[in-house]
């Protein structure tokens, strides 16, 4: 791709823009970047002519950014961190026989993917990973990643995504919890305690319908917006849970959390790994593939 020269940024007047919107002086920008006040006004003098117009207005002792400052200002901070990173990996991946960049669900890399990372390594000695947490779908053009774990349904533009397994889901409560239950039966948790996954807001209610039950309590109760942070409320006795058994096995077995009724149910989403288009025949990331695929036959249950 031929680029054009003069629309190019140079990162050293981008730096000065940012440096000087975010202390709102000239001055103290020049003290972080060790430069003069009349080298950072002369930056942000040429920035302002490529860009054909003005990016700052005086303020009394201050400058304050303008219209156009502040619509420039988000996407070069996007930016100078792109180009951060960009030195960083560069620098860790050196003597590294391969590098791997992977997008995670936070829960799911937390508690299921980091432990049994060392097996993978093992297995390729030499390879750096970079592991980076997204809840949702993202756009590959905008991060430099080679693979993601996703769990949806198997969409997302100029990707292909691969069927990793499907997500079963038990409740689950502290001891103490199910210990005030009147009996163990589905219909003793109307009116109790229920904490719900914020992105997933009908799960407990899917789960009354799949048992033939029509509680009203379906929708009510604490939100959190990550697994994590539902198992932590059910350790502490905050309430019922649904959770992928998958992701609690140590509550399970230390006996913080207890299952309250064995009556799985089976989500209509699933994990896959999400490859773009452009590095399918990355050796690092087909090697990843295939490891993955070999830990959820061996870990997650089968279908």
């Amino acid at each position: 791709m031929k680029l054009s020269r003069r629309l190019v940024p140079d990162v050293i007047t981008l730096q000065a823009f940012e440096c000087a919107a975010r202390h709102g002086s000239f001055t103290r920008a020049a003290s972080e970047l060790n430069l003069t006040q009349s080298a950072v006004s002369r930056q942000i003098k040429d920035l302002e002519i490529q860009i054909g117009a003005l990016l700052f207005e005086r303020v009394r002792q201050r400058v304050v950014l303008s219209a156009a400052g502040e619509r420039l200002l988000p996407e070069v901070r996007r930016l100078l961190a792109q180009s951060e990173d960009l030195m960083v990996r560069a620098m860790t991946s050196v003597q590294a026989r391969s590098s791997l960049s992977i997008a995670c669900l936070p829960t799911f890399g937390s508690r299921w993917l980091t432990p049994r990372l060392p097996d993978f390594l093992a297995r390729h000695p030499g390879t750096v990973l970079n592991i980076v947490s997204h809840s949702k779908p993202f756009s590959f053009e905008d991060e430099n990643v080679d693979l993601a774990i996703h769990h949806g349904k198997p969409v997302w533009a100029h990707a292909t995504c691969t069927y990793l397994c499907s997500e079963i889901i038990v409740p689950v409560a502290s001891p103490a919890l199910i210990e005030r239950l009147s009996e163990r039966t589905p219909t003793a948790l109307d009116g109790q305690p229920l904490l719900q996954l914020a992105t997933r807001p009908r799960l407990w209610a899917q789960w009354f319908e799949a048992r033939g039950l029509s509680l009203s309590g379906g929708f009510t109760g604490h939100r959190f917006d990550q697994f994590s942070m539902v198992i932590e409320a059910a350790v502490a006795g905050l309430g019922f849970a649904l959770l992928p058994r998958y992701l609690i096995g140590q509550e399970l077995a230390s006996g913080r959390l207890a299952i309250v009724f064995d009556l799985p149910m089976r989500t209509e989403y699933a994990y896959y790994t999400v490859v773009p288009e452009a590095k399918m025949e990355n050796p690092a990331s087909q090697a990843f593939r295939r490891w993955i695929a070999g830990e959820v036959e061996e870990i997650l249950p089968p279908d």
